[in-house]
C-alpha cells in the first residue's frame, strides 16, 4: 500500500512509530422529548445521578495518577471536577428541565451552547479552547445520560499504540499515558488546550488539527507521528521508516542532553547572561517551571481565576493564589499580569448589562484588558491590592496588558499609588518599589515605546497579538496562516524599536509572546539585543542551549541587517543565513 500524509498542528514535540487504535467518539445526538409534568422529578433525579457518577469517574482517575507523574496533573482532573459542581453545569439544566419539561439530555445540550457561546467570543486563545473543557465535562454526562460506556481504560490493548480519536480529554489523555500509549492524532483541538498542554507535560508526541484523520486511517496500520513538523504518515515505506527511526533516536538524546541543562546558566559563549523565565496559568506550571530551571516567571496570566462563574474573585481568593506562586519560586521573580478580558466574558451578572461598544462585532478590538479596568475601577483595584500584598511576600512585578495610550499608563499608575495609600491606612504589608510595567502587543505601543519607557519600569513584548495588529491577520482563523507571520519586516522593526527605547530609558524588555519560545528565532532576537524571554516551561532547555553555544558580541553586529529585508521571504532566507553563521 502507497504512503499517505496528513499534516495538522504539531503541539507535542517527538517521534512516534506504532499502529493505530482509533477511538470513535463523535458528539453525543441528543433529541428534545416533552416530559409530563409528574415525570419532572425523576427526570431530575436521573440528571442528579449522571452528574454524580461522573464525578466518582473522574475521582477514580484521579486516584489512578501515579506519583511519579512529572508534574500536579490532577489539577486538569480537578478543573472538570469543579466544573461538574459549578452551577452552570450541575443546576442551570435542571432549571431548564423544569420551565421546558424537557429531557435532561436536551436540557443540558441547551446549556452547554449557552456557555460555549460565552467562550467562542474571546479573543485570548488560551481563553477561548477552555470550551473544550465544557464539552469535555457536559459529553461526560451525556453518555452517562445516554447509557454509553465512558471508561476511559480501553487500555490494555494501547501500549505502544497510536491513538487516533476526533478529540481527547484531559482524563484520556493522563490514563492513555498510563497505559504507555505512543503518541495522539485529533481532528479537532489546539495548541493552548489542556489536553494539549497535558501532553507537552507528559512528553507524548501529538498533532491536533487533521481534518477527517478518522475517515482517512484504518484500525491497526503503521504510522508515525512528527511532532515537530505536524506530520502523518501511514504505511510509510522503509527508507522513510528507517529516516524517522533515526530522527527518534536523536530526538531522545537531544532530550537527555537538555535534561542535563537544569542547573547552568543561561549564559553565551562571551559571557553574556540571558534571563529565561516562564509563561504560566494554572497551578501546576510552578513545577514544571521549577523542573526545567527556569529563573522566575516572565507572565503569569490571572484570567483562569475569573472563568467558569458568576461571581468575580475576591481580594482573598486572588491574594491566596499569588502568595502560593510567590513562595514556591523561592525568591525567583514573578511578573503577574493584570486582568486580560473583554466585557462579555464571564464576568458577574450586574456587569454584563454594561455597554459592549465594538465587543459584540470584534473582541479584539473592544473594551478588554486595560480598557475594561479603567472603566471598571473597582474591578481594578481588587486585583491591585490582591498583587501589592503578595509582594511582601517576595519579589513581584504587575505587567499592565493592552496599552495605547500614555493616559492609559498615567491613570494605572495613579489607581496604584491609590491602593498603596488605602494598604498603608489598613497597616497592610507590601512592596512600595514594586515594579509596573506594560505590554507592547499594539503598534501604537511600539510606537510610542520611547514615551512609554520613561514611566514604566519595564516593558514586555506579546508578538502574538503585535503581529495580529499590525498585519490585520486574525491569529485564530487558519484561512489567515500565510498572513500571519511573526517573522515580517513591519513586526521585526516594532520589536527593534521597543528594544532600543527600553535601551535608552535604562529598563528592561523581555519577550513572552510565541516567537521568544522559537530556538530558531533565538540568534535574531539576541542580537537586536534582547537579553530576557519568557516561554512555556518545555521550551526553556532548547533556548538554554542555543544561548551557551553563540558568542553574542558577533552576532549582535549581523543581526542589524535582518532590519533591512525587504519582505518575509527575505527575512525568513536571512535567519537561516543567520543560525548557519553564528
Amino acid at each position: 500500500m502507497a504512503s499517505l500524509g496528513l499534516s495538522g498542528v504539531g503541539v507535542s514535540r517527538g517521534i512516534a512509530i506504532g499502529r493505530a487504535y482509533l477511538i470513535q467518539r463523535n458528539h453525543c445526538s441528543v433529541r428534545e422529548h416533552s416530559l409530563a409534568a409528574s415525570d419532572i422529578d425523576a427526570e431530575v433525579e436521573r440528571f442528579e445521578l449522571a452528574i454524580d457518577m461522573a464525578r466518582q469517574q473522574l475521582h477514580s482517575i484521579r486516584d489512578e495518577i501515579p506519583r511519579a507523574t512529572p508534574i500536579d496533573i490532577a489539577s486538569f482532573i480537578d478543573t472538570h471536577l469543579l466544573m461538574l459542581d459549578d452551577r452552570a453545569i450541575a443546576r442551570t439544566p435542571i432549571e431548564i428541565i423544569r420551565q421546558r419539561r424537557c429531557n435532561a439530555e436536551w436540557a443540558l445540550k441547551m446549556q452547554r451552547d449557552a456557555v460555549v457561546k460565552v467562550f467562542e467570543a474571546m479573543d485570548d486563545p488560551y481563553l477561548r479552547t477552555r470550551k473544550d473543557d465544557v464539552d469535555h465535562v457536559v459529553c461526560r454526562v451525556q453518555r452517562l445520560l445516554l447509557g454509553q460506556v465512558t471508561d476511559e481504560g480501553e487500555a490494555a490493548s494501547m501500549k505502544g499504540r497510536i491513538i487516533i480519536a476526533d478529540d481527547l480529554s484531559p482524563a484520556d489523555t493522563v490514563m492513555m499515558k498510563n497505559d504507555g500509549v505512543a503518541a495522539f492524532i485529533t481532528e479537532y483541538g489546539g495548541p493552548t488546550s489542556h489536553t494539549t498542554i497535558l501532553a507537552r507535560s507528559l512528553a507524548i508526541p501529538a498533532v491536533v488539527g487533521v481534518r477527517n484523520v478518522l475517515r482517512y486511517l484504518e484500525q491497526d496500520e503503521p504510522l508515525i507521528v512528527d511532532g515537530d513538523q505536524g506530520v502523518v504518515i501511514a504505511h510509510p515505506d522503509a527508507r522513510g521508516l528507517a529516516r524517522y527511526q533515526q530522527k527518534q533516536q536523536a530526538a531522545q538524546r537531544r532530550r537527555r542532553s537538555l535534561a542535563l541543562l537544569k542547573e547552568k546558566p543561561a549564559t553565551s559563549r562571551d559571557g553574556q547572561p540571558v534571563a529565561l523565565r516562564a509563561n504560566i496559568e494554572l497551578k501546576d506550571d510552578i513545577q514544571a517551571t521549577l523542573q526545567v530551571g527556569a529563573k522566575g516567571v516572565g507572565l503569569y496570566r490571572t484570567e483562569f481565576l475569573f472563568m467558569n462563574r458568576t461571581e468575580l474573585p475576591g481580594e482573598e481568593e486572588q491574594y491566596a493564589a499569588y502568595v502560593n506562586v510567590v513562595r514556591r519560586l523561592a525568591g525567583a521573580p514573578l511578573t503577574i499580569r493584570t486582568l486580560d478580558l473583554g466585557a462579555d466574558k464571564t464576568l458577574s451578572s450586574e456587569r454584563r448589562e454594561e455597554p459592549r461598544g465594538t465587543m459584540a462585532m470584534n473582541p479584539a478590538l473592544g473594551l478588554r484588558a486595560i480598557r475594561l479596568c479603567l472603566r471598571d475601577q473597582a474591578l481594578f483595584k481588587t486585583q491591585v491590592r490582591a498583587i501589592l500584598r503578595a509582594s511582601a511576600e517576595g519579589p513581584v512585578n504587575m505587567m499592565i496588558p493592552m496599552l495605547t495610550t500614555l493616559q492609559e499608563i498615567k491613570q494605572s499608575r495613579a489607581l496604584v499609588d491609590e491602593v498603596k495609600t488605602e494598604l498603608r491606612r489598613d497597616g497592610l504589608a507590601f512592596d512600595n518599589a514594586l515594579p509596573v510595567g506594560g505590554m507592547i502587543e499594539v503598534p501604537a505601543a511600539a510606537l510610542s515605546a520611547d514615551i512609554f519607557a520613561r514611566h514604566l519600569d519595564f516593558l514586555s513584548i506579546g508578538t502574538n497579538d503585535l503581529t495580529q495588529y499590525t498585519l490585520a491577520a486574525d491569529r485564530l482563523d487558519n484561512m489567515l496562516d500565510h498572513f500571519y507571520r511573526q517573522i515580517h519586516p513591519a513586526v521585526l522593526r516594532l520589536i527593534d524599536m521597543t528594544i532600543n527605547a527600553g535601551q535608552r530609558a535604562g529598563i528592561p524588555v523581555a519577550m513572552c509572546g510565541e516567537m521568544a519560545a522559537e530556538p530558531r528565532y533565538t540568534r535574531l532576537l539576541l542580537g537586536l539585543g534582547l537579553r530576557e524571554f519568557s516561554m512555556q516551561p518545555a521550551v526553556v532547555p532548547e533556548i538554554k542551549r542555543v544561548i551557551q553555544r553563540i558568542d553574542v558580541e558577533p552576532l549582535s553586529r549581523a543581526a542589524g541587517e535582518a532590519l533591512s529585508q525587504p519582505s518575509s521571504l527575505e527575512l525568513e532566507a536571512f535567519v537561516d543565513y543567520l543560525n548557519r553563521q553564528f
